[in-house]
């Protein structure tokens, strides 16, 4: 006795129901990676597996600050200038020594920096004065570009593109293009400290090499894990995201049901430039550098490509931390893989620009999707 086939309409249903699942891209990820093991063994190695999270914790810090912005139907390209200008102003408050035939010329040279490095070289929590600075920094930049765009009415993207080409030339010209280096190793340990790490080999072995060693918790682990809890309470779980999102659908509708508009975008762009500083300092602490090209190049194509991936509207409207998550983590998954088949940086960016377009046409179907079960 056969069984009577399932009929086309609940078929549908599920498929509209996958796709529509907050879960979407995590599946997507976990198909992904199977269907390309088998080619690609090396993709689920243990040293392959590290090296995905640890070029993911930054990206998914700036993206959760991208989230933000684009959830009140906004875009914030100075974020990449935001990690390279607060990368160096704290490195050049740590560092132990700078080489005078690189910053001489430096504008900073002789009284903020010497031969022997920063202010705060060797002081007692330097390393906790400088990244307050490098906050201080932060909000300053997001401050300038929250208050354009909401007390001018400025479109945000000329405004954070005029603050990018601003603060990566200040960056730039701060340091003469030289990166800081000699950073304690209590900055540096941020970006790549273990806090747990695990070791597959021979107990027997008396002397166990690094490479051999993985680390399974790390600093910027649990600072990107912290930032990502405290982001998804924020912006879905409080009336403060639930008006962000308000403006991204109406922002007209918004202003009439009393929500104040202009703080709250003020406040979005200030958060964009933190989770851009943190980004930037983790970055800078792994590099072991601050450096005024971070940031750069396609840093943020990336960014703003893993939270579109995720889910969040380009509209405005419609975001969460949680496909944000999955949207960096995809993205890295995607960038590791397509770098493992020895592709150019061309082709690799060729790929990356049609999945993110994928993307966005894939936002516009689910919001389709979702008007039509409404109605």
């Amino acid at each position: 006795m056969s069984s009577s086939p399932v009929p086309r309409r609940e078929l549908k249903d599920k498929a509209v129901d996958l796709l529509l699942s907050d879960q979407f891209v995590l599946y997507l990820s976990i198909f992904y990676v199977l269907l390309l093991a088998p080619f690609l063994p090396m993709l689920v190695t243990p040293a392959n597996l590290v090296n995905v999270l640890s070029n993911m914790w930054p990206l998914l810090i700036v993206a959760i600050g991208q989230t933000f912005v684009l959830a009140i139907g906004g875009i914030d390209l100075s974020q990449g200038a935001a990690i390279a200008l607060t990368s160096v102003l704290g490195a050049l408050l740590i560092t132990g020594a700078a080489d005078p035939a690189t910053f001489a010329n430096t504008p900073i040279w002789g009284w903020l920096l010497t031969d022997a490095g920063g202010p705060l070289a060797g002081v007692d929590h330097g390393v906790v004065l400088a990244i307050a600075a490098m906050l201080v920094a932060a909000v300053v930049i997001g401050l300038i570009n929250g208050m354009a765009v909401a007390m001018f009415a400025m479109p945000a993207f000329i405004v954070t593109l005029v603050a990018m080409m601003i603060f990566s030339a200040f960056a730039l010209w701060l340091t003469q293009s030289g990166n800081v280096a000699n950073l304690p190793d209590e900055f540096i340990r941020l970006g790549r400290g273990d806090i747990v790490s695990v070791y597959f080999g021979a107990k027997e072995e008396a002397k166990i090499a690094r490479r051999a060693i993985y680390s399974l918790v790390t600093y910027p682990m649990v600072i990107a894990l912290c930032v990502a809890l405290a982001a998804h309470v924020l912006l879905n779980r409080t009336v403060f995201g639930s008006q962000v999102l308000a403006i991204g659908m109406n922002r007209k509708a918004a202003e009439i049901s009393g929500v104040r508009v202009r703080r709250i975008i003020i406040a979005v762009f200030v958060i964009s430039a933190v989770c851009a500083m943190i980004g930037g300092l983790l970055f800078a602490a792994r590099l072991e550098a601050g450096r005024p090209t971070l940031g750069g190049g396609t840093f943020l194509l990336d960014v703003i490509g893993a939270a579109v991936i995720g889910g969040t509207s380009l509209f405005g409207g419609k975001a969460k931390v949680i496909w944000t998550f999955f949207g960096v983590m995809f993205y890295v998954i995607m960038a590791n893989s397509l770098s493992a088949m020895n592709l150019s940086a061309f082709q690799i960016d060729m790929v990356k620009g049609g999945i993110i377009l994928c993307a966005a046409l894939l936002d516009v179907l689910r919001t389709r999707l979702k008007r039509e079960r409404v109605r």
